[in-house]
């Protein structure tokens, strides 16, 4: 397969710091160095977090990726949604010989200085689903969040007839994920559907505290009529046993539905869309993250560089402060492709 065009120049890019600590935390030595080793450059991959079926489909997909593809894997470390702990993980990668670091830092904004240590020690960092403020990276894999909250403004507009109300669960704030889907999804509502009212819930990427903020907005606006959940691996569970609970679970068709529209394309997912309780997830590509991950992070471990412009894997390289995003295709599904078999969602297993 060919990919965008490389030149083995030397790379000068990316990194990280870390405080001295010389344990990791939450390190899986069961998944480490499943490769064939060798004369292989290592490789320090940082898991984000283990708390929703996105990020655990994600783990599943590199561990299996990381065997058949043969990659020098240090022992993985799961840095549970705390900066604090992928600061000590990626020390122990960098004291124990990492070439390269794949992370997905889930504080976008307090990884700069980690970043700052590993480009001074000339360790390239693939960056996953999130793109640090700050820092410099070799290569960021993700797709287009603002992508993601237009889709859904405009699968919600439409289904609503461009009025009603629409509960919005936005992720953190303090990651470029949730603000790229809130800013997106807010500008897109207010200038193609202004007959919309938004009400905007923080998250924090929690379903708990989802579901906490759609009940008491449900008792002051019992007339909703739409959801966006910018992940569904944490908004879906909990979502839709509150909705059961007060019999506002109706599907798809049918007098009182609640138009909904979620980010991720989890299984999970794709049998709600089944049984019209959702109506559609942007699917994304948790497969493509880790196999793409994987790739660059060899890339980089060997010397190689990119340039912007699109890839022969249906995406586009783009420029970005301190480096460069491959923006991976995160397609739209709803009952009319939801059993695509190419979508990750209904291969997850096989």
């Amino acid at each position: 397969m060919k990919f965008a065009r490389t030149r083995s120049t030397a790379v000068a890019a990316c990194a990280v710091a870390a405080l001295g600590l010389l344990t990791a935390c939450n390190r899986d030595s069961s998944s480490g160095s499943a490769g064939s080793g060798g004369d292989k450059p290592a490789i320090g991959i940082d898991l984000p977090r283990s708390d929703t079926d996105f990020w655990n489909s994600y783990a599943d997909y590199m561990k299996k990726d990381i065997k058949t593809e043969g990659v020098n894997a240090l022992p993985l470390s799961n840095s549970q949604n705390d900066v604090t702990k992928l600061v000590a993980n990626v020390q122990v990668f960098q004291n124990t010989g990492a070439k390269a670091v794949v992370m997905a830092p889930q504080d976008t904004g307090a990884i700069a200085s980690t970043l700052d240590t590993l480009a001074s020690k000339k360790i390239p960092v693939i960056s996953v689903d999130t793109r640090p403020d700050k820092g410099d990276v070799y290569m960021v894999v993700r797709a287009d969040n603002r992508a993601y909250g237009t889709k859904a403004c405009e699968f919600l507009g439409e289904r609503l007839g461009g009025k009603g109300k629409v509960a919005e669960f936005q992720g953190s704030l303090d990651s470029i994920n949730g603000r790229d889907r809130s800013e997106a999804f807010a500008a897109c509502m207010k200038e193609k559907f202004p007959k919309i009212k938004v009400f905007e819930l923080p998250t924090d990427w929690k379903g708990d505290v989802a579901s906490a903020k759609l009940q008491s907005l449900l008792a002051q606006h019992p007339d909703l009529n739409g959801i966006y959940m910018q992940a569904g691996g944490a908004f879906l569970q909990p979502t839709l046993a509150l909705l059961e609970q007060k019999g506002l679970l109706k599907p798809a068709g049918q007098k009182g539905h609640i138009a909904i529209v979620s980010n991720d394309g989890i299984p999970q997912e794709f049998d709600a869309i089944r049984k019209g309780q959702i109506d559609a997830t942007v699917s994304q590509p948790a497969d493509l993250y880790a196999k793409y991950a994987l790739y660059y992070a060899k890339a980089a471990a060997e010397g190689k560089t990119f340039e912007p412009g699109p890839t022969d894997h249906d995406s586009t390289i783009i420029k970005i402060p301190g480096g460069l995003e491959d923006q991976l295709p995160a397609p739209l599904v709803t009952k009319d492709n939801v059993d695509d078999k190419t979508l990750w969602g209904n291969t997850v297993g096989s």
